[in-house]
């Protein structure tokens, strides 16, 4: 089967409301911005900026942002044939705080559940998911039923299909109500994944350690190809079975940190669609996630090739 998308992503999706003001507490903040958010959401749209045919599958609530989530997609070149409505649900709303370099608390409106939570397995398209050349899940959708099963149902359906099937471990304590089940879930889905990503904290929930080789080495036991371990400033730690590398991070004056991991991860699928090598896709990624830092939005922020040749060079053409 031709496959009609190279990228489909599956889980969040929101509405950003970010302050205008920097440095000061949502009760100070006059006026916020608002933009396209939710982590498989943003992948998609960080892919589908750098080339790729993007799709995510997700919910919104039957609510004036539903349509606004559904033009936005459509602006940023992301089909939005698999974005469901809830009938009664809400279309999810987050906010922030920006206090540079590095505190970016965030306030979610997701209650009493997202819309996103609520997929079935009897709503995914799994021969699309099938023949997708990327498939991209998240730690969040593994958070709650039914959106749980329909998502291991989907990593299942992908397996021996010998195409790329990237699990972000993408982990909000928020969310759980118990850490440890945070970790089954998560070793759950990574049996099914191909690549894993995530950060220290990330994979300490998945596999107990934050030490990068550690944790590395324990997630190619669990059945991975690749295993990414995002360091933040000491940069990101690359393993396969036959060789270890570390990528130096690309240096930011941070302004929102939000978004970045997000960035990270379309320039990911970029340098995984066009087969580089690994060190060459990380750098591409470093580069992605430090450009997205330098800016306030996430989804609106995500940059196009032209955009990171400054930072990476001709190493950003395919």
């Amino acid at each position: 089967m031709t496959a009609e998308f190279d990228l489909i992503t599956i889980g969040r999706v929101g509405v950003d409301l970010y302050p205008e003001q920097i440095g000061v507490g949502l009760a100070d903040v006059r006026t916020f911005a608002k933009s396209l958010g939710g982590s498989a959401t943003n992948v998609a749209v960080a892919a589908a900026r750098l080339g790729a045919r993007a799709a995510v599958i997700t919910k919104v609530g039957d609510d004036p942002f539903g349509p606004y989530v559904r033009r936005a997609l459509r602006e940023f070149g992301v089909d939005d044939r698999w974005v469901g409505t809830h009938p009664t649900l809400r279309t999810p709303i987050v906010f922030c705080e920006i206090h540079p370099p590095d505190d970016f608390p965030l306030l979610f409106y997701r209650e009493p559940t997202a819309p996103d939570m609520t997929l079935t397995t009897d709503e995914l398209d799994l021969d699309a998911i099938r023949a997708a050349r990327v498939f991209w899940t998240t730690g969040t959708g593994l958070s709650a039923e039914p959106s749980r099963g329909a998502t291991l149902d989907a990593l299942a359906a992908r397996d021996g299909g010998g195409a790329v099937t990237v699990h972000d471990l993408d982990h909000r304590p928020a969310f759980w109500d118990d850490e440890a089940e945070a970790g089954r879930w998560a070793r759950e889905a990574l049996r099914h994944a191909t690549v894993a990503v995530g950060n220290r904290d990330e994979v300490e929930v998945a596999v107990g350690t934050r030490d990068p080789h550690d944790a590395s080495a324990a997630l190619l036991d669990l059945g991975v190809q690749v295993a990414i371990v995002k360091q933040g400033p000491a940069g990101v730690l690359v393993r396969t079975a036959d060789r270890v590398a570390e990528i130096p991070p690309v240096p930011v004056d941070v302004v929102n940190g939000l978004g970045a991991g997000d960035a990270f991860g379309g320039a990911l699928v970029h340098g995984l669609l066009e087969r580089w090598d690994l060190e060459r896709t990380i750098r591409l990624a470093n580069a992605a996630g430090s450009y997205v830092a330098g800016q306030l939005a996430c989804a609106d922020a995500m940059p196009s090739l032209s955009d990171l040749e400054p930072l990476v060079g001709t190493e950003a053409r395919a």
